[in-house]
Parts: structure tokens; C-alpha cells; sequence
């Protein structure tokens, strides 16, 4: 519970709901809210509006508007009520209200609102800054459409610690690789893609080349290289390449990267970067050399057909 003067919430039911489930950090609860100004009874905001969507919460994630994790305990599934709430307890409304519109409008954008465009520009809409210069209570009415524990829904990786992050990226992968047994490309590529994500986001957090840093992109190389299949596999050779060379960053000498990179080449017709790829296959390891000459050997027939092509053009061209 936050520490709020609950004395300043005056609630009135207007439909009691079907069940009373007691919250604990972690819950998600998914709402319909509309927004009065309790001095002239203006709507502020309505998520049933078009292209709105109700409100998700996570309780104890610290919500800049601290009064609803309160109001939404003090309801049941499926209730509707109403909440008188004293101005003190929403000064951040205008700003959340903002960040909502904003998203409705430009859902590509996020947008940061500092103070030096407050005081020159505003927010951007009339009643908010009307609300901002002129406090007043406001008036929630809510309608508490799902109630989901932590245990009952896969969290997003924002709400993970660290730990559980890197447990995520390791089922991700697992999950992942058996979708590719069963030939799912389509799933297994959205396993490794969520993975990769995850790694990602911890990356950012460590400075390039540091210990922690390179811990991590041992854990990513192996997700690319299982990504780049998938994506050779769909024939999206500019992306193989982009991901293979992004692992021989890491990796130099990585076999599997430059074999695929090779093999995208191919398919994006640079032959003389393929061979490149694939002779660089053999010196790392000449165990390789009976598979890689294959491939070598099919790229130059494939160059043979176009030269033959290009000649058979210019012919008839005189």
C-alpha cells in the first residue's frame, strides 16, 4: 500500500462487482477510468473514447500517480466506483493525462515534457494546463476489468531483476530451439528475437568491452547465430549478413557466422564477399573444407550463368 492519507479518497460503489481478490506487488490490473474536474464536472480523459484502451498497473512498479495503485485495493473484479479525490493526492494527473494523449496520437513517439517547455510552451492542451494552473479534485470513475497476480501472467522484461532476466533469455532460447526441431520458424525467430531483447537492455547498462559487458555478448552471440538461420532460412539475406557481421564483431573467427554470411552473399549476389567468407571457412578449419568447396563450387556456375546470360544480351544487342 502507498503511503497516502486515505482519508482524502472518498469512494462511492456503483456496481459491486463479482469477486474480491486480495493484491500483492506484482498484480496486474487492467481498468476503464473517466476523469471529472470535481469543481465543474468537466471529463478530463475517458479510455472508452476511440483509439483509447484501458489502463494497465502494475502494483509496486511506482506509478507517478501513487492514488490509483491505492484506489483500485479498495476494489473488486468487475466493480465500478467512483472516487472523490483531493487535489493534494493528483498534482502529477495533468502530466500522466499528457503522456496518455501523446501516446493515442503518435504511438511510434515517446515524448519527455521537462520544465523548461512547460513555462514556455505548456503542455500542449488547454485543460490540462487550465488543471495544472488551477488545481482541483478529481473525480475517478473505474471499471476493474481483469485481475491478473504475478504468478498468473508472463511478466514483460521491464518488471524483471537482473536474475530474472537472464532466466528469461535462457527459456526464450530453450523455447526457441525447440519450435526450430519442429520446423516453426516463424515462432522460433519471436523466441530468439525476445531473448536478444532482453540481453540487450542489459547490455546498455555496462560500459562496452568491460568484463559484465563481454559476459553478455557471449550470452547474445549464440541467439544471433540461432536468428540468422531463421532469417536465411525466410531468404532475408541483407539481415543475415547485417546479424552475422554483428557476431564477427564479437567473435572474429566465429565459423558459423562467416559460413552463413557467405552463404548471404550468395543470395544477395555478392559473389566476391561470399568467397571471402567461405575461404576464410577453410583456414579456420580445414575439416570444413569438403562442405565450404561445394558451396564454392556452386557460387562459380552460378557466375558462369550470369556471364553466359550477360553475353547471350549483348549479342543480341547487334
Amino acid at each position: 500500500m502507498c503511503d497516502i492519507n486515505e482519508a482524502l479518497i472518498k469512494k462511492e460503489t456503483i456496481y459491486a462487482g463479482t469477486k474480491y481478490i486480495p493484491l500483492k506487488a506484482g498484480t496486474k490490473v487492467k481498468f476503464h477510468y473517466e476523469t471529472k474536474r470535481a469543481d465543474n464536472q468537466k471529463i478530463i480523459d475517458d479510455s472508452r473514447k476511440p483509439n483509447h484502451k484501458p489502463m494497465e498497473l502494475v502494483l509496486g512498479k511506482k506509478f507517478k500517480l501513487e492514488v490509483w495503485e491505492v484506489i483500485v485495493q479498495k476494489m473488486s473484479l468487475n466493480e465500478v466506483a467512483r472516487f472523490t479525490v483531493d487535489k493534494s493526492l493528483v498534482q502529477q494527473y495533468p502530466f500522466i493525462s499528457k503522456t496518455i494523449r501523446d501516446a493515442v496520437k503518435h504511438p511510434e513517439e515517446r515524448k519527455h515534457c521537462c520544465g523548461m517547455t512547460l513555462n514556455t510552451e505548456g503542455l500542449g492542451y488547454s485543460d490540462l494546463d487550465e488543471l495544472f494552473k488551477n488545481p482541483s479534485d478529481l473525480i475517478f470513475t473505474l471499471e476493474i476489468l481483469s485481475i491478473e497476480l504475478p504468478e498468473e501472467y508472463e511478466k514483460e522484461s521491464w518488471q524483471l531483476n537482473e536474475d530474472e532476466k537472464l532466466k528469461a533469455v535462457e527459456d526464450y532460447r530453450l523455447k526457441g530451439n525447440e519450435f526450430f526441431k519442429n520446423n516453426q520458424i516463424l515462432e522460433a525467430e519471436e523466441s530468439y528475437s525476445k531473448a536478444l531483447g532482453i540481453v540487450e537492455q542489459l547490455m546498455l547498462r555496462e560500459k562496452p568491452k568491460d568484463v559484465e559487458w563481454m559476459n553478455l555478448a557471449k550470452i547474445k552471440t549464440p541467439l544471433l547465430l540461432n536468428y540468422s538461420q531463421c532469417k536465411l532460412l525466410q531468404k532475408e539475406y541483407y539481415r543475415v549478413i547485417e546479424i552475422c557481421t554483428e557476431v564477427l564483431s564479437y567473435d572474429p573467427d566465429n565459423l558459423k557466422a562467416l559460413f552463413r554470411r557467405g552463404k548471404a552473399h550468395v543470395g544477395a549476389w555478392n559473389p566476391e564477399k561470399a568467397q571471402e567468407d567461405f575461404h576464410r571457412c577453410i583456414e579456420l578449419d580445414q575439416n570444413l573444407k569438403v562442405t565450404v568447396t561445394k558451396e564454392i563450387n556452386a557460387l562459380k556456375e552460378k557466375i558462369k550463368e550470369y556471364e553466359n546470360q550477360d553475353k547471350s544480351k549483348f549479342r543480341k544487342m547487334f
